[in-house]
């Protein structure tokens, strides 16, 4: 009889709070997604926003979210509780949603995003050290990939949801943000009364100030060269909106461009969970490199293809590999951090990630205006081949699952 050693005994062994989890994260997405598909044209064309207040709107959100993720990382491993955190950060942006179709003014709505932001930066590490806490450690990597695959799920049906209701609503978006309220009360409602988070071991170290200069060192050397490559392979990864431009720029009607996302997350929500398992039975860092190259491949086709096809590929590509990347790296912080220090962890890890999207973007949007969009994507390329080129020297460090302690 041939044992089953495949994805479906993984899945069948990752335990339900993980399950849960992936659901929660999906569910949240779907409801946020329907609303930032459409918040831009909702602030310019009903609210009579400038696009400068667009972008002043998403960039303080966004560095909300990236700030407030170190210290409630940090908070979670100082109070040696996960879950009731990550369920606040899910309950701020829950209580935002019905700000949404409500709201009079412009204020109302930056305010309403920037509580949002602030719910997500809560939720993030401590949500991730929660998954690392609750998986064993051989399934970690499907683990991580199950709830990345169930993440991007809503990334892609969030949108679609939109498109459709506002077909069926002809074009009403306070109807739209009101079906937006369901699912993130759901996501609420299943951490609440649906995840259990296991008991702190007696015999773990207590830490007093996680953010201190002495915590910071104790991460180790294999934890920092694992934030290390990865920051510099996020400078790689700029924002997806370059896609969107690319694929307008070979002349893709301006009405399809959406499909160019919708496109990249079913690839990527279809990888994640294969690659976390595979990551468990041969080596994380053997699949990240695959995944980068994947990276290099994506970036190559997409300079060099201009043509709807081009894009098409090049598209496909990039869903590929962030699949073989994002959860991944989640793993790796769990592999490497020590465990009463996961929180910090992933809040180091996510802000610096964080920083180094908004420089990536910075610098491919410059590369575009200046030289055209065959120099940002070659330099996308560039920067991937030096992120390999650092984690084939440092793959020995960082490359085996921790197991636990005996």
């Amino acid at each position: 009889m041939i044992a089953d050693t495949g994805p479906n005994r993984s899945a069948r062994g990752i335990p339900p709070g993980v399950w849960v989890l992936g659901f929660v994260s999906m569910l949240m997405d779907i409801s946020s997604e329907m609303i930032h598909a459409l918040l831009p044209i909702y602030l310019v064309t009903v609210l009579g926003a400038s696009m400068v207040t667009v972008g002043v709107i998403e960039g303080i959100a966004e560095a909300t979210a990236s700030i407030t993720k170190i210290f409630s990382g940090a908070l979670s491993d100082w109070l040696g509780k996960r879950k009731w955190l990550a369920a606040t950060g899910y309950g701020l942006a829950a209580i935002t949603k019905p700000v949404f179709p409500l709201a009079p003014t412009i204020g109302w709505l930056v305010a309403a995003r920037f509580v949002d932001r602030v719910g997500k930066g809560i939720r993030g590490a401590p949500r991730d050290a929660l998954i690392a806490d609750i998986a064993p450690a051989d399934l970690r990597g499907a683990s991580f990939g199950l709830r990345q695959s169930l993440d991007t799920v809503g990334a892609f049906v969030g949108p679609l949801l939109a498109i459709a209701l506002m077909w069926w609503t002809a074009d009403n978006f306070k109807t739209v943000f009101w079906f937006a309220v369901l699912p993130a009360f759901l996501a609420l409602a299943l951490i609440v009364f649906a995840v259990r988070e296991p008991e702190r071991p007696p015999t773990l170290r207590v830490v007093r100030n996680p953010i201190s200069l002495a915590e910071i060192g104790n991460l180790g050397a294999a934890y920092w060269w694992v934030v290390a490559v990865a920051s510099v392979f996020t400078l790689a990864r700029f924002s997806e909106a370059f896609l969107i431009l690319r694929a307008q720029n070979v002349g893709l009607p301006i009405a399809l461009t959406p499909a160019v996302l919708v496109a990249m997350n079913v690839v990527y929500a279809l990888a994640a969970y294969p690659a976390g398992v595979i990551s468990d039975r041969v080596s994380r860092t053997a699949v990240l490199a695959g995944g980068i190259l994947l990276l290099v491949a994506a970036d190559v086709v997409l300079a060099l293809l201009p043509s709807v096809g081009g894009v098409a590929l090049g598209v496909v590509l990039w869903g590929l590999h962030m699949g073989l990347t994002q959860g991944l790296l989640a793993a790796l912080v769990a592999d490497t951090a020590p465990v009463e220090l996961r929180g910090t962890a992933y809040g180091f890890f996510n802000l610096l990630g964080g920083v180094a999207m908004l420089a990536a973007s910075v610098i491919a949007g410059a590369l575009w205006d200046s030289a055209g969009p065959q120099a940002t994507f070659l330099a996308g390329a560039g920067f991937a081949a030096l992120a390999l080129a650092g984690l084939l020297l440092v793959q020995g460090r960082i490359g085996k699952p921790s197991r636990p302690a005996a």
